[in-house]
């Protein structure tokens, strides 16, 4: 039996979905090595302690509570030597963050000051004789390895999207901690923060996703992604690797194993192949609609609903399909 420190990763103010995922994963973590408890690190301005329910709702058995104006952004140097503090005098077996842009500069700099290791883009878990193990795409996507998580703690990151969250309500428990470093004395300082995609919902966060490849051709015929998008209200448009490579879309909108892990509740691809590396990225969508002119595209083998036709003649149909509906309520 292991106890688990799991941290909860917030974004002007509020919770991410990742810090969900996160815990869910912890409370796995913790359910496979025996049964131990569940320790979430919850750190921002005043007020943050709010958000204690949500994760207690998600599995925390406990949620440490970091309150400072000095957390009100990112503060990687107190926070990593907070959470360093905390499992170097705790029972933890193992340290769980997201393997987001955040989770993946503070993990290192945790281990490095544990002098322990790092299993990073973790996507899932098993157990074998006690050992808990996790799973991590390599080769860009084309094989998996399964990592033994060991020492003490164990640190890792989870992949966004990898570990849906669950409710598993347990009784709200809190606890105040203070940091283990003057907040306000931080050398590293956020001076800007830059929304890509200005105006659009985020990847991760949209509960539709229209992506499109190559198959559309050029990067203006796009619109015709933007423009379902637009039409359901709630969706945001990703791409390939070979789409953002060729500049068509920029990097941020890139889906796969090299790019965004997401999870929506209805992904369309139009004009995509099928690529195990872009699969890494969106096979645990609840339903799939793929839309390709050849029948033979390995995306149909995943995929709920198949489209074989012409993206450019299907698009504005289904579009015009999509604002039909939403026009009859």
């Amino acid at each position: 039996m292991a106890n688990v420190l799991v941290f909860a990763e917030v974004r002007s103010g509020d919770l991410r979905k990742v810090a969900l995922e996160a815990v869910t994963a912890a409370r796995q973590i913790a359910d496979l090595s025996g049964g131990g408890n569940v320790h979430a690190v919850l750190a921002g301005a005043a007020g943050i302690g709010a958000k204690a329910d949500v994760l207690a709702q998600h599995g925390a058995d406990s949620v440490l509570v970091l309150e400072h104006a000095g957390f009100a952004q990112y503060n990687p140097e107190a926070l990593a030597a907070t959470l360093a503090q905390r499992l170097g005098a705790g029972s933890y077996g193992f340290a769980v963050f997201s393997a987001t842009a955040q989770g993946r500069d503070l993990s290192p700099r945790v281990a490095a000051k544990l002098g322990a290791g790092l299993a990073p883009d973790l996507t899932g878990f098993t157990v074998e004789g006690g050992q808990v193990f996790g799973q991590h795409f390599n080769m860009n996507g084309k094989t998996i390895a399964t990592l033994a998580l060991t020492g003490s703690p164990a640190i890792l990151s989870v992949r966004p999207a990898a570990v849906q969250p669950v409710a598993n309500a347990k009784p709200l428990a809190t606890e105040a901690i203070t940091s283990a470093a003057d907040p306000s004395a931080s050398r590293v300082k956020v001076v800007e923060l830059k929304q890509g995609n200005t105006g659009k919902i985020d990847l991760n966060d949209a509960p539709v996703v229209v992506a499109g490849g190559r198959g559309l051709k050029a990067a203006e015929n796009f619109k015709l992604c933007e423009d379902l998008a637009d039409a359901f209200g709630n969706a945001a448009v990703g791409a390939t690797r070979a789409v953002t490579d060729e500049g068509w879309r920029p990097h941020s909108d890139q889906i796969g194993q090299t790019g965004r892990n997401v999870s929506p509740n209805l992904y369309i691809a139009v004009g995509i192949s099928g690529a195990i590396q872009h699969l890494a990225g969106m096979r645990t969508a609840k339903t799939i609609v793929a839309i390709n002119k050849d029948k033979d595209a390995p995306i149909f083998k995943i995929a709920d609903y198949g489209i074989v036709g012409d993206v450019f003649e299907v698009m504005p149909a289904l579009t015009a399909a999509v604002k039909a509906a939403k026009a009859q309520g």
